[in-house]
């Protein structure tokens, strides 16, 4: 049933994706906030997929953690789905990617309009001090920059490898990061089209202010995410095999305090 239910997943994500990637055209020539408003739209609507088709929920902790305004968001990373389930969380949010998504047609022209910021990873320091300006830009005006602080997907229980990028961005910018930290990986595995049933928690941890120099930062971002990732893995571990809780009401931005 796992197999089945995979495939019907896969097949209803990639059709509703293609489905958005042309109902947004129109966005191209609107301010950004449409196509964010889209994207949040796409996140929400997958999301929904993602439990209806295979029985995974969403169990979402410490929102009343996150801070208004400008932001460093810095994400564990486990598998694809938090490229598009994190974004109704924030206001305005841009992503920092891989130079090579905007390549994509359609998708990667949205990344650009929606104002992502691509980073060229063979650029060496070059390309960190052109995504930390990018970076500036955007939260001058207010907006939530999110990064993936290993750089790349890493399985659930792997040993952590956080990039200097992100202490980088935290030195420059000025402004508080906030970790999150999930267990996607067991119900999105990498190389794997399988979904196994469940619930991906995901938790929003303290804001680490700024101010702290960058080796020290580094180190705390790392001891605040991966000791709370490894408690929700194990906690994730002894819920495989059971079904999915029943859902709360869904706020208007598609995540509830609970379940979504």
């Amino acid at each position: 049933m796992i197999v089945v239910r995979s495939v019907l997943f896969t097949i209803a994500f990639y059709a509703t994706t293609v489905a958005f990637l042309l109902a947004a055209l129109p966005a191209l020539l609107l301010p950004h906030r449409f196509m964010v408003v889209m994207a949040k739209a796409w996140g929400r609507t997958s999301v929904w997929l993602l439990r209806a088709i295979c029985g995974i929920a969403v169990e979402w902790r410490g929102l009343e953690k996150m801070p208004p305004g400008a932001l460093l968001v810095a994400a564990k990373h486990q598998s694809a789905w938090e490229t598009f389930a994190l974004l109704p969380l924030f206001d305005d949010p841009s992503f920092i990617i891989k130079r090579e998504l905007t390549y994509i047609p359609l998708y990667g022209w949205y990344t650009r309009k929606a104002g992502m910021i691509p980073v060229d990873r063979t650029a060496g320091r070059a390309a960190l001090v052109k995504m930390s300006r990018a970076a500036r830009a955007l939260l001058d005006d207010g907006r939530q920059i999110l990064i993936f602080p290993e750089g790349t997907r890493s399985a659930p229980g792997a040993p952590p490898d956080y990039k200097p990028g992100i202490a980088l961005l935290y030195g420059e910018l000025a402004v508080p990061c906030l970790p999150i930290a999930l267990n996607s990986g067991l119900h999105w595995p990498r190389r794997s089209f399988l979904r196994p049933p469940g619930t991906i928690l995901v938790e929003v941890l303290d804001p680490i202010p700024p101010g702290l120099p960058r080796r020290a930062f580094l180190q705390r971002l790392q001891e605040t995410i991966e000791p709370a990732t490894a408690r929700l893995v194990a906690e994730g571990q002894g819920r495989l095999g059971a079904a999915p809780p029943a859902g709360s009401p869904v706020q208007p931005d598609g995540v509830s305090a609970g379940r979504s």
